[in-house]
């Protein structure tokens, strides 16, 4: 290893010795700020945001980091539903309900009792106040029936109910809540008492850093590890900060996997539920007609972007958006946009557009575009910066389309698609591997990570549809049926789908979630492999 390289690791090392804790922070301090059974996880990107339900940042990293404070009413392991504050459910169709039986040994991280009250508040207050991703809209009632049985009334069929307001809203405490008005700029320490295993020590937003200790009071077992930190560190150094044991885990460039792997770390490679896209602000002209978005998806070469930007560590992006390994894929729409130049330019003039020189042009104007790109990434291995933007603006090109390429901060990027202000841009987001509602909120919803995309009275209805048919086999149909319509409409264009890889040291047996943590996070933190259960 380079003096250089030891020099970063040991200035990492000792900004993390650092750490001042907050007092408090929802529980009583331990004495001391470090325990031997202390737990890194390595991150290139740092801050996720304030870990509270409201306030941290939307994008899995940031629901990971609070999902170690706040507990839903149940959750998942790598197989199945598992019981979290409710140890079981029932549905009864008859009346469209669900019934649940709550734990009775729960108690908060101040040391107040959980009931049923909390989660009753909890769906009320995120009615008004709607928490992100996740809508309580659809409980037409929800009443305690004592202490600890709550029941919820649907006023509709809702296919993901159990994977949504049961697996992935986090139950808030009332006594706590109760007074709040703006959830988003509550970030006091009291905003982070929960009932998870977890009690955050310290955040500094600043370094991106986040330390936790063990809430010892855990319901479901005691944690098997002190603390847990989250520590911002270079991709270029992580595989050294493995070996050098200043890092627990971390995602490792795909071709460092292999080298750990034959060392004795732990590698977890995982499905492909993150995508990378090219949104397309289709309220702009030509981008509003749908033939121009064909001519986008025929431009560009998919296979060569995975070929080249993932040296192979991926997959081409499907038109219809559901990744390949997915069990709700429709393999129909696989080869809809082959590479095809001549295509894309057969399209584009069928809108009435004449290429003159290089370029395409209409009544003496240009053919231009501004493809926004990230250019530190989005902080996900694979995620499409400055070199993917330059490869696909060659290839837009090489079409006719005139490109200039702006590059931006990552989240300002993100503000500049939520606000429309944006001819297309690359992005990227996770959760394709959760249920197939978050075909409805990558289409419809109106965050940036969505095409918000709403002129298909034919795509609307047979998303509002899907989330209705409670039997598997009809909503697979449906949802296929969903795809389809994407792929012809094509309001953003899926790119490639990274494979990920994890490397870890075996302390913790890390696991993929199924159908990715709480929504579909493709991250394998999952918080119940820090626990020991039953303990």
């Amino acid at each position: 290893m380079t003096g250089r390289l030891y020099g970063i690791l040991l200035i990492i090392a000792l900004a993390v010795s650092l750490v001042v804790p907050l007092a408090g922070c929802g529980g009583q301090k331990e004495k001391g700020t470090q325990a031997e059974n202390t737990y890194t996880v390595a991150d290139a990107t740092g801050d996720w945001g304030f870990p509270s339900p409201y306030a941290h940042y939307f994008r899995g990293p940031g629901y990971i980091r609070m999902s170690l404070i706040f507990d839903t009413l149940l959750w998942k392991n790598e197989k199945e539903y598992i019981p979290a504050l409710a140890k079981s459910w029932e549905y009864n169709a008859g009346e469209n309900s669900y019934t649940f039986s709550l734990v009775e040994n729960a108690t908060w991280h101040d040391g107040s009792k959980f009931t049923a009250r909390d989660v009753v508040f909890t769906i009320d207050y995120t009615k008004m106040h709607p928490y992100q991703g996740v809508s309580a809209g659809v409980v037409k009632k929800a009443e305690a029936l004592g202490d600890y049985r709550v029941k919820m009334y649907l006023d509709r069929p809702y296919a993901p109910f159990l994977e949504y307001i049961g697996g992935t809203l986090p139950i808030l405490p009332e006594h706590i809540w109760k007074d709040v008005g703006s959830p988003e700029k509550f970030q006091q320490e009291k905003a982070l008492v929960g009932t998870g295993p977890f009690i955050l020590e310290d955040y500094s937003k600043e370094q991106g850093s986040y330390l936790y200790r063990a809430n010892r009071e855990y319901y479901q077992g005691k944690p098997a590890v002190d603390r847990i930190r989250f520590v911002k560190m270079g991709s270029q150094v992580m595989a050294a900060a493995l070996r050098q044991k200043q890092a627990s885990a971390a995602q490792v460039p795909p071709e460092l996997g292999g080298a750990l792997d034959e060392e004795g770390f732990f590698i977890l490679a995982g499905k492909h539920d993150w995508v990378a896209k090219l949104m397309i602000n289709h309220q702009r002209e030509p981008l509003n007609k749908k033939e121009f978005r064909q001519a986008l998806a025929f431009a560009i070469d998919r296979q060569a972007l995975v070929g080249t930007c993932l040296r192979g560590h991926g997959l081409p992006g499907s038109p219809g958006l559901i990744p390949p390994d997915s069990p709700w894929y429709n393999a129909a729409v696989e080869n809809q946009y082959p590479h095809s130049p001549e295509r894309a330019a057969l399209l584009i003039k069928g809108l009435g557009y004449e290429k003159k020189g290089n370029f395409f042009e209409k009544n003496g104007r240009a053919l231009e575009l501004e493809l926004l790109v990230s250019g530190g990434g989005q902080g996900s291995p694979g995620a499409p910066g400055d070199r993917e933007g330059e490869m696909i603006k060659g290839q837009l090109e090489k079409v006719g389309l005139k490109v200039s390429l702006r590059s931006l901060e990552s989240k300002t990027l993100d503000s500049r698609v939520a606000e429309g202000q944006y001819d297309i841009a690359l992005g990227g987001h996770g959760g394709l591997g959760g249920d197939p509602e978050m075909l409805n909120r990558m289409i419809l919803d109106k965050g940036f990570n969505s095409a918000r995309y709403q002129d298909s009275q034919e795509l609307n209805l047979a998303l509002k549809q899907q989330l209705t048919l409670m039997d598997r086999e009809s909503r697979r149909e449906l949802v296929g049926k969903v795809q389809e319509i994407y792929a012809r409409e094509m309001p953003a264009l899926p790119l490639y789908y990274p494979t990920w890889y994890w490397a870890h040291d075996g302390r913790a047996p890390l696991y993929y979630t199924l159908q990715g943590v709480g929504s579909g996070v493709p991250i394998p933190l999952n918080k119940m492999a820090f626990v020991n259960q039953n303990d």
